[in-house]
């Protein structure tokens, strides 16, 4: 997936600002474009691990739901993803970059037709799927366990940055 991703120092910036020293963790240089992967992944192990077949998740911009569907493929599961129908129309290249991987994208027709509705529509998939799929939420926010598993899943960047740093500076 591109780990780890590389800090670079923005030499130029910090000159401007003055008294700092700015560095940046590149995690737009993972293979699906953003830190998204990182959990996605993790998820997708997991549900191999525990012998689920598919991962069901929402997405709004679409980068989590390309993220997922790259996991998906990679472990061989399948994925379906709750877009709304709004979403859908702003976002197509990425609703293409998710089919192309294998997903079935769920457009989400009812409310405002946003990632709201799309959320609720991926839950009550998985409240009907539970027995062979997992849900993979997007954010570190609703029910636990998924806010600690996105949380320990994408720590690690702030591992890497860390041994990074301390390789650059001493």
């Amino acid at each position: 997936q591109g780990r780890p991703t590389p800090v670079y120092h923005c030499e130029r910036l910090s000159r401007a600002i003055g008294n700092c020293q700015i560095y940046l963790k590149r995690e737009d240089l993972n293979h699906t474009g953003a830190h998204k992967l990182n959990h996605c992944m993790g998820e997708g192990l997991l549900a191999k691990f525990i012998g689920k077949k598919r991962l069901i998740a929402e997405t709004g911009a679409g980068q989590h739901g390309v993220a997922l569907a790259t996991a998906a493929a990679f472990f061989g599961l399948e994925c379906e993803i709750h877009m709304g129908e709004v979403d859908i129309a702003k976002q197509a290249p990425n609703v293409t970059r998710m089919k192309i991987l294998g997903a079935k994208v769920v457009p989400v027709t009812h409310g405002l037709k946003t990632l709201k509705e799309a959320v609720d529509s991926a839950f009550d998939s998985y409240a009907k799927n539970y027995k062979d799929s997992i849900y993979c939420i997007g954010s570190a926010l609703g029910p636990h366990p998924f806010p600690l598993m996105v949380r320990d899943f994408q720590a690690v960047v702030g591992y890497e940055a860390k041994d990074q740093f301390k390789e650059m500076t001493g």
